[in-house]
């Protein structure tokens, strides 16, 4: 089992706040990529993982065309078996993403059924986790990134973000969904960025 010690000496691999604008900025930019560029910034906006992000059906996220405020998820990373609801926050940059999807999918004829995908493929099939972590890959190349980083970083990424913002613990941990404050205590561990920070204004 891990410990608090454990957890401060193994910070979780993040997106640095240069990486998280490049990857947001090319993917923004491109006309076809915008379905990636609205996938990364949901995950960036949420913490949601992987699994929970390709389970999101219309019906979930978008109520008479408008796309909700709190997520109650259906499909979720299990403690129990019986465990409590699930309840994600949309930050009001990833609605307004939200509404120009809803609004291009109406346009061009994708399902809006309550219980069609909100991810597609090409091939018009609910997106597969191979295919979200090709299209991550894809993108971090052209947004420059010197290391590879796994899809799950962006959720470590959105939860350091949380801490370094409000610098409550108990609230990094209602975001990220954590049973136990100790799972969430590894996102108290500064950065690099935070401590170059910290240092530039010493008085020396």
């Amino acid at each position: 089992m891990a410990t608090y010690v454990d957890n401060i000496r193994n910070p979780p691999r993040t997106l640095t706040e240069a990486e998280q604008r490049r990857l947001l900025k090319v993917s923004g930019e491109h006309k076809a990529g915008f379905r990636d560029h609205l996938l990364f910034s949901l995950a960036l906006g949420t913490g949601l993982r992987e699994h929970e992000i390709l389970a999101l059906d219309v019906g979930d996220v978008f109520d008479d065309g408008k796309s909700r405020r709190r997520l109650v998820l259906r499909v979720f990373k299990r403690s129990s078996d019986s465990p409590a609801n699930q309840e994600v926050v949309l930050p009001d940059a990833v609605r307004t993403k939200l509404d120009r999807l809803f609004r291009w999918k109406r346009s061009v004829g994708e399902s809006l059924d309550r219980d069609a995908p909100v991810f597609v493929s090409r091939r018009s099939n609910r997106l597969s986790a191979r295919q979200l972590r090709e299209v991550f890959h894809v993108w971090q190349e052209r947004a420059g990134f010197e290391r590879r980083l796994n899809f799950h970083a962006l959720r470590h990424t959105a939860c350091s973000n949380l801490y370094r913002r409000t610098k409550d613990i108990r609230v990094t941990q209602r975001f990220a969904r954590h049973k136990s404050i100790l799972t969430t205590s590894i996102y108290a561990h500064p950065s690099d960025e935070d401590l170059v920070r910290a240092v530039l204004d010493l008085p020396c």
